[in-house]
């Protein structure tokens, strides 16, 4: 049987054992993960994805492209950008990434975009 949030809250503030509080911490990240996982399970590559308006830098946002491989956790991904919005990242005045002109779709430099920043299109 479930038990509520106030319950487990008090349980953790009675505890004593700092190595018992880690426990509970590293326990919780790894729900996290788990719920993450879930969360984005849809985020795979070659899935259509715009990118949402939590991703900084705001310039980005609403670009859209195709998901490429996520990284080793799983929290990031390659973005591939559509060939119009290569175009309208080229020229942007805010853009500080150097796109050649002969490149139709620029992919996002970097580690990735973290999932959570992507809502995939349905084709």
């Amino acid at each position: 049987m479930p038990i509520g949030i106030e319950h487990v809250r008090a349980f953790i503030r009675h505890l004593n054992d700092p190595a018992a509080v880690a426990q509970v911490q590293e326990a919780a990240a790894r729900r996290l993960g788990e719920l993450d996982k879930a969360a984005y399970s849809g985020i795979v590559a070659g899935r259509r994805a715009r990118l949402n308006d939590t991703l900084r830098p705001a310039h980005l946002r609403g670009l859209t492209g195709t998901v490429q491989e996520r990284n080793r956790t799983g929290s990031r991904a390659g973005f591939l950008l559509d060939e119009d919005c290569t175009q309208r990242l080229r020229t942007d005045p805010r853009n500080r990434y150097s796109i050649p002109e002969d490149t139709k779709r620029f992919r996002l430099p970097g580690n990735g975009v973290p999932v959570s920043c992507l809502d995939l299109i349905e084709d």
